[in-house]
């Protein structure tokens, strides 16, 4: 097999489309596309097309410079524009809260605040999954998606587990708030002490970006700032290990409530 066809094979394995007629091709056919990404300050009709065409579609459009486009790229022939196709339909918030409502359950969300890394997204959701989380609430912008590698690292439980995409988490929390639902934050500095933090009625947990935790708004919106004991020399860990840690001191609160 030559080096092309090698290259064009592990792309569509992970969902990459890449090139102007394979983007316009799947948009016409109607495929799930996470996100579309295009070159900063091309002024060509034919990615200005495209771009109208994603939007009208509800798609986000990304503008990337060209850098960051020839990094995704795999085929090394992206014509200026790639797509990630998405494994599977986005939901509403709304559908979540029903869902954990008809089965009598009082609401358990992760609210992934900005998590960039499709692999600590995959991760996330794989153990939201295991803990009988409820939902997944993402942002449109500045994160993974549901493409082929947060899939693959969520070894299947993007299958299981509804994952919801919305414009604005703060003004996501503030409604769950108003809604009944408890919201609380990861924060290496929270007043808080996860052990003490009440995770037995509907609750929503809000997981910060790999780098640089939650954003400004996001913290000011949450109702407690939890903090994770740290007995060693450092003092934080990977956004994955973070919403595992209190996903299941959830479950372990909820399970220990049970009569």
């Amino acid at each position: 097999m030559d080096e092309q066809r090698k290259q064009n094979l592990t792309a569509e394995a992970d969902g990459i489309i890449e090139g102007r007629n394979a983007v316009i091709e799947a948009l016409r056919a109607g495929e799930q596309i996470d996100k579309i990404y295009l070159q900063k300050g091309e002024t060509d009709k034919t990615l200005g097309h495209i771009a109208s065409k994603a939007r009208a579609a509800g798609i986000v459009v990304v503008e990337a410079d060209r850098r960051k486009l020839d990094g995704m790229s795999r085929t090394h022939a992206h014509q200026g524009v790639i797509a990630l196709a998405a494994v599977r339909e986005y939901v509403s918030v709304e559908s979540i809260l029903q869902s954990a409502a008809d089965k009598g359950e009082k609401p358990l969300l992760v609210v992934c605040d900005e998590i960039s890394d499709p692999h600590n997204l995959g991760a996330i959701i794989r153990t939201a999954e295991c803990a009988g989380a409820h939902g997944i609430v993402i942002p449109k912008r500045r994160s993974a998606g549901l493409t082929a590698v947060v899939a693959k690292t969520s070894a299947g439980a993007v299958a299981h587990i509804p994952v919801a995409r919305v414009p604005n988490i703060p003004t996501l929390l503030k409604e769950l708030k108003k809604q009944g639902v408890w919201v609380f934050g990861t924060a290496a500095d929270g007043n808080t002490n996860l052990y003490r933090a009440d995770l037995k009625g509907p609750a929503a947990i809000v997981i910060g970006s790999e780098g640089d935790g939650m954003t400004r708004l996001a913290a000011e919106s949450c109702d407690f700032l939890v903090s994770i004991p740290m007995q060693g020399k450092i003092n934080s860990l990977n956004a994955s290990a973070a919403a595992a840690i209190l996903l299941y001191e959830a479950v372990r609160q909820r399970l220990g409530s049970v009569d």
